[in-house]
């Protein structure tokens, strides 16, 4: 007969991507996963997965008992949540993915208090370069930028304009540029993320001007696919670079950049909170989509 530890296994098995990493997450050694494997696939008399020291592929039978445990795993802890004598008090698992810079500097730290509000709720976060589309396993995903073909609902955290930005001591020795046609004479710094083009710059003029929108395509002498890499070479001197508010506004602030052409918006990027449709969604799924769409800037602190 088939046990929950199977189920939960079956469905490690899915989501990870090593017989190690499978290990991990359930708190067990290699070895003892491995051995708990083979004495399920003798109980059901089917090979679930074809394994090497570095990579785990599943059979379509291992992908459809993965599937399937997945879901009777969710079905068995709304069970459990319903029955809660108090239906403020959350437990089981909570797994969200965010980039790794807004998730480590704005992320944690509000997960942090909502762990304090829920003690008996297991959180896990998982930093990623791209949480979306690669969202695994997870119940939510923070995403920074425009999301197109989904299936699951989004909840705006933030608008997130983008900022053109250089380090005051570059604008002194090359001049501020007054109008786009002027970025061409400029270093720009590029950033790689969420397969964008990201050398094609869209620029719109600000509300009521009689100028016309522009777009420019940079030839970067810096490119890189961290965006506090690129930040702290702006920092540096080394060339304009177009960032996130959310990054960039600390470092205006104490004056390390300078915004230029403010008088022109660029593609914003709006941070959003990506949950599946409601129906099938755990109650903690929507605690937390509470809390932090409460948390969200204009609903009281920022992330």
């Amino acid at each position: 007969m088939m046990q929950i530890e199977d189920l939960r296994l079956a469905a490690a098995l899915l989501r990870e991507s090593s017989l190690s990493a499978a290990a991990r997450s359930l708190g067990v050694t290699p070895p003892a996963l491995s051995m708990r494997l083979r004495k399920l696939e003798a109980s059901l008399g089917l090979s679930l997965a074809h394994r090497s020291a570095r990579k785990l592929q599943l059979t379509s039978e291992g992908e459809r008992l993965g599937r399937e445990a997945r879901e009777l795993l969710l079905r068995f802890d709304q069970l459990r949540e319903s029955l809660q004598r108090d239906d403020r008090k959350l437990t089981g698992t909570l797994r969200i993915a965010a980039p790794f810079g807004y998730g480590r500097l704005r992320i944690a730290p509000l997960l942090a208090r909502f762990a304090r509000l829920h003690p008996a709720l297991r959180l896990q976060l998982d930093l990623r370069e791209t949480p979306w589309p690669d969202r695994h396993d997870s119940d939510a995903v923070v995403h920074v930028g425009s999301v197109r073909d989904s299936s699951w609902i989004g909840h705006t955290l933030s608008a997130n304009e983008r900022w053109l930005c250089a380090s005051p001591a570059y604008l002194e020795r090359h001049g501020t540029p007054s109008e786009p046609a002027d970025l061409a004479h400029h270093a720009c710094i590029c950033i790689r993320e969420n397969d964008e083009d990201v050398t094609l710059w869209h620029l719109r003029p600000a509300r009521g001007s009689q100028r016309r929108s522009e777009t420019l395509r940079m030839h970067p002498g810096l490119l890189t696919n961290d965006g506090a890499v690129a930040r702290q070479w702006a920092e540096d001197g080394l060339g304009l670079v177009m960032r996130s508010e959310w990054d960039a506004a600390e470092a205006v602030a104490a004056g390390r950049l300078q915004r230029v052409l403010q008088d022109w918006t660029f593609d914003a990027a709006p941070v959003m909170l990506l949950v599946p449709t409601r129906q099938g969604r755990s109650p903690r799924t929507q605690a937390l989509v509470d809390f932090l769409v409460r948390a969200a800037p204009g609903h009281g602190a920022g992330p």
